[in-house]
């Protein structure tokens, strides 16, 4: 299937980039499996000097990666228009949107760009409506999983009330992502029910045919991931984001070594690669990509492992069918 063209042209300067850095080039395609679509989210509640400590530490963040100030969401039309730009300027397979403005709408990007985008359901599972609209992404937007953040999860993963739910992801094989963990950045929530992997231990070893994917390496809690892991071979570790969470552990704990334990634990089959991209100007975030390569090929992973890291894990998964 051919590739819906960009629209219209656009120059390195009106992305925000300082340049162009040119297509991938590293011998096998490259999937982000963890994009959101650029949204103005809003945090009510927050008081001013947990907003002052979390702007400071969001600026610190993207002076150490070089990323620019972000810029107001950019209208639906836009957003899509100059995701597909970033697509073809660094050369990516595909990305996979985790959320968005709505289902419907993640729906609407998947049909007009099949090739291009992928997307998630990103919905309530805990409601008397909830599997009626999972069928409905699923089925007629073609969206290929979904989405819950476990902390935010209002029932224990293995309530009765959620077995439908599981049935029909178990039946279709659909992957299940869930944030676990530290949750909004800086200043953002650090306790709360599930905030451990382990929390979804029952529900995984009841359905191993529901691939189970768990972003950020955990967001904190990795030993928790890799036991989860160890022993339910259906859960994946996604590698997404900044990892900043990494500074916050009482021991001393790097992308070398997270990359480590998790090969060491599950392989190159269950390791997933994302970025966590969302807002512009900085679109790509490809600094995290050239680092996780980097890290990938300092451990000398062969490159068929890479293939399948970057790329091939998360296409076997949403039967992308990449050449």
């Amino acid at each position: 299937m051919q590739r819906k063209a960009a629209q219209a042209p656009i120059r390195p300067d009106e992305a925000g980039h300082p340049g162009p850095r040119g297509p991938l080039a590293l011998g096998f395609p490259v999937v982000d499996s963890h994009v959101h679509f650029p949204v103005n989210w809003k945090f009510p509640g927050l008081k001013p000097e947990v907003v002052r400590y979390r702007r400071e530490a969001e600026r610190r963040m993207r002076a150490a990666w070089g990323f620019p100030d972000p810029e107001p969401a950019p209208e639906p039309a836009e957003a899509e228009r100059r995701w597909l730009l970033e697509v073809e300027r660094h050369g990516l397979a595909r990305v996979v949107f985790v959320t968005g403005l709505s289902n419907a709408h993640l729906g609407s990007l998947v049909r007009a760009h099949p090739a291009v985008f992928s997307g998630y359901a990103f919905q309530s599972l805990a409601t008397p409506e909830s599997l009626a609209e999972l069928r409905r992404a699923v089925e007629e937007d073609g969206l290929g999983g979904v989405k819950v953040i476990a902390p935010r999860f209002p029932l224990p993963f293995e309530d009765e009330s959620l077995r439908p739910v599981w049935d029909y992801l178990a039946e279709r094989r659909l992957p299940l992502l869930v944030h676990f963990g530290l949750l909004g950045g800086v200043g953002g929530l650090a306790a709360a029910p599930r905030m451990d992997p382990l929390s979804i231990h029952e529900m995984a070893r009841a359905y191993p045919e529901i691939p189970i994917i768990v972003p950020h390496f955990g967001a904190g809690y990795w030993q928790e991931l890799l036991f989860l892991a160890w022993s339910c071979p259906n859960v994946h570790v996604d590698t997404s984001g900044s990892n900043q969470w990494m500074r916050w552990m009482p021991y001393p704990l790097d992308l070398e070594s997270l990359f480590r334990k998790a090969y060491e634990t599950v392989g190159p089959e269950r390791i997933i690669f994302g970025t966590d991209s969302s807002w512009f100007p900085r679109g790509f975030a490809r600094a995290y990509l050239d680092e996780q390569v980097r890290v990938c090929r300092s451990l000398g992973l062969k490159e068929e492992e890479l293939a399948l890291i970057f790329g091939g894990n998360i296409a076997r998964l949403l039967k992308m069918g990449l050449k």
